[in-house]
């Protein structure tokens, strides 16, 4: 009798074992579909209402989830440092839902070379003319300053900003910096959970980082890994129009990252998640919070960003690069040297032509500063200041020569 009795319960209990397995798929089921239906602004995706219905979800499945035990100050004080600093800035990350019109014969993320650049050339076509995506952003003031990517709420109609306790708010975008990557929300609140600003100029490679953000449309995400490089050119990251150098991480930023906060061990915010590339195994890309602060006191200010402008289109010279510019009879007259920063081409009418700069010239340093690249002029130009004059020295054929410059506004019909 004992024997049949076991026997018994163990089928009960396969019985059990397999019925759960059951309810688990199910819930995977629906944790997938979910997943799939919410949109991502990296990678916005068809929102028609059909393809907004949810999975259903059985009743007993809700109730079996075991509801959150309260945790006490010992518990708190035996966090480790990455919970902590989600703990500490958590509750003033937001999810931005942003919806744009959009041509139906064009594919969900347009023709934007940004979204090309890193999620890839494969668009499906989109026959809905609405796009929604989610992106992510943090709140600067008690007030409801927000700082998220231009490319989240960029010719969006409306915005959608949704706090961590889940109440969801109007946005107002304020301003919009396309060469930074940076934009500006405002949502009417008060006594908003602000971040804490860290120093990003004080980065080493090697140090923690912790991104927190909406990747594939899940809410409150947390990655973990550190800073693997800094001073990333956007040339090297794949965005040559913007005038950004990047934190490199490989904490794992995902579509729906974009505007997000990336974190010190402080839980400081030391960057703005902004790209990933689809080739890079891994890697991401953040703005550096100074920069982004910089950009969005000016946005918020002055509704804009005005960036330094020379009118000039450079390249690195290498040995290899020489020799192509020379077979492509691009190589301009009398330039022999295979190194330096070379002017290809100046703008007509433009700050550089004014001041007499001219193609064949190699530029040897900007501001009393020596540059090997076109990364470091450009770089050198963007912190100058509009009007005021800056010394260029150059060298045309084998003579010396010092320009002064006075650099203007980036033209809007350039296309930030």
């Amino acid at each position: 009798m004992a024997i049949h009795l076991k026997a018994s319960h163990l089928g009960v209990a396969v019985l059990l074992l397999l019925f759960g397995g059951a309810i688990g798929a199910a819930g995977g089921g629906y944790l997938l579909s979910s997943g799939q239906n919410h949109s991502s602004l990296d990678s916005p995706v068809n929102t028609s209402p059909q393809s907004l219905t949810p999975v259903p979800v059985e009743s007993n499945y809700r109730s079996a989830l075991p509801l959150p035990l309260p945790r006490s100050a010992q518990d708190d004080q035996e966090l480790n440092f990455i919970a902590r600093a989600v703990q500490k800035i958590g509750p003033a990350v937001v999810r931005i839902d942003a919806e744009r019109s959009a041509s139906p014969q064009s594919g969900p993320m347009g023709d934007q070379p940004f979204f090309r650049r890193f999620f890839g050339e494969e668009v499906p076509a989109n026959p809905d003319p609405r796009e929604q995506g989610t992106g992510s952003g943090f709140i600067l003031s008690p007030d409801g300053e927000v700082l998220t990517n231009a490319h989240v709420v960029e010719g969006a109609s409306t915005v959608k900003v949704t706090l961590k306790d889940g109440s969801v708010l109007e946005g107002k975008v304020m301003g919009i910096d396309t060469m930074t990557d940076v934009a500006v929300v405002k949502i009417e609140a008060e006594n908003l959970p602000v971040v804490e600003i860290g120093q990003s100029d004080r980065l080493q490679p090697g140090e923690w980082a912790i991104a927190i953000g909406n990747p594939l449309g899940l809410d409150n995400t947390v990655t973990v890994g550190i800073i693997s490089a800094l001073g990333r050119s956007s040339s090297e990251v794949g965005v040559p129009d913007k005038r950004v150098r990047f934190i490199q991480t490989d904490a794992a930023i995902n579509p729906g990252n974009s505007g997000g906060p990336l974190l010190n061990a402080k839980g400081e915010v030391i960057g703005v998640n902004t790209a990933i590339r689809a080739d890079a195994q891994g890697l991401g890309f953040a703005i550096p919070i100074q920069t982004a602060q910089n950009v969005a006191e000016n946005l918020f200010t002055k509704g804009k960003m005005e960036h330094p402008y020379l009118g000039i289109h450079m390249v690195t010279l290498t040995p290899e690069m020489t020799k192509q510019l020379r077979a492509s009879g691009e190589l301009p007259a009398g330039v022999t040297a295979d190194t330096g920063v070379l002017i290809v081409q100046v703008s007509q009418g433009s700050p550089a032509a004014q001041a007499g700069l001219a193609p064949g010239d190699i530029i040897l340093e900007v501001g009393g500063m020596g540059v090997k690249t076109a990364s470091d002029v450009q770089e050198r130009v963007e912190v100058s200041q509009i009007g005021e004059p800056l010394a260029i020295a150059v060298k045309r054929g084998q003579k010396p020569q010092m320009i002064a410059v006075r650099p203007g506004p980036f033209p809007e019909d350039l296309g930030q």
